[in-house]
């Protein structure tokens, strides 16, 4: 039973592990960036949004707020990638989304570190139904749906209506799509405002079972990336099924006392299955 209770609990953990994995796939699909610093941005929309809070503004507004500081914040990377690098290859975006993350770590560092101790809100704690005698949160609930949204809606955009058609353009021929009348900085850039906004959304939940400093908060670019290797930076549903099964795994680890202490190691491990199990038709092969 408390194995149990420890899953469910993790369903929150999930489900903003799923929404951060499927914000990193969104971005990759759409404009071919491995973003290694949009954790980092979205730990300054958190941040934004519960200095606000302590400051006496109703939190409803301090979340728009700490959103709308989160998508600005990526929008602003997203412009200097589409200025500068648009042309560049896939390896060169990434080098560049590390260099943003060293600096945003160290200017969030420097503003919110650990001399700003900050106690993160918990929304919709109220319980929503029972399994058993264990007890479903809103929050878990609410979080869940978020992710499910996030995972479905690109979907069925990108398949069904004339703006999919467009990103699709921008994802795939950026170049031949901004000559027939496509404005690609545009729409790359509120590719990346969304995603930034998603992103501080899934911080904003699951900050309060982790320390408050932004380092910590920061990291968490590693589950998102483990959440989108398990999609192979392709399947939006398997990214969601990663995310969720990384969070719930973490739940359950942390009832096991032999394991519970490396259970923040369990994102790497995922990456280094996932890779080597990609791998693995090549080195087969290659010792037949």
């Amino acid at each position: 039973m408390l194995q149990l209770s420890a899953a469910i609990a993790g369903l929150v953990t999930g489900g903003a592990y799923a929404l951060m994995g499927l914000s990193t796939l969104l971005t990759y699909r759409l404009v071919s960036v491995v973003n290694f610093a949009q954790a980092a941005v979205g730990a300054f929309g958190a941040f934004a949004m519960v200095i606000l809070w302590e400051d006496g503004m109703p939190l409803a507004l301090a979340v728009l707020a700490g959103l709308a500081a989160g998508a600005a914040a990526h929008a602003l990377v997203g412009a200097v990638m589409v200025r500068w690098f648009s042309e560049a290859g896939e390896g060169i975006k990434a080098a560049v989304t590390i260099a943003m993350f060293t600096s945003l770590v160290a200017l969030g560092l420097r503003l919110f570190g650990a001399q700003h101790p900050h106690r993160f809100p918990i929304p919709f704690a109220t319980p929503a139904f029972t399994v058993g005698s264990v007890v479903v949160t809103w929050l878990a609930v609410i979080t869940v749906a978020l992710a499910v949204l996030f995972a479905v809606v690109p979907v069925i955009l990108l398949r069904r209506t004339r703006v999919g058609l467009l990103l699709r353009a921008l994802a795939e021929r950026p170049t031949t799509a901004e000559l027939i009348g496509v404005r690609v900085p545009r729409l790359a850039v509120l590719v990346w405002a969304i995603t930034g906004a998603a992103t501080a959304l899934a911080i904003m939940i699951i900050a309060p079972q982790l320390a408050s400093d932004f380092g910590s908060q920061a990291l968490l670019i590693t589950p998102a990336l483990a959440a989108a290797l398990v999609g192979g930076f392709a399947s939006f549903g398997w990214t969601f099924a990663g995310g969720m099964a990384l969070g719930v795994l973490q739940g359950v680890a942390s009832t096991l006392t032999s394991i519970q202490q490396y259970r923040g190691v369990l994102p790497f491990l995922v990456i280094l299955v996932v890779l080597v199990w990609s791998r693995r038709g090549d080195r087969w092969d290659e010792l037949a």
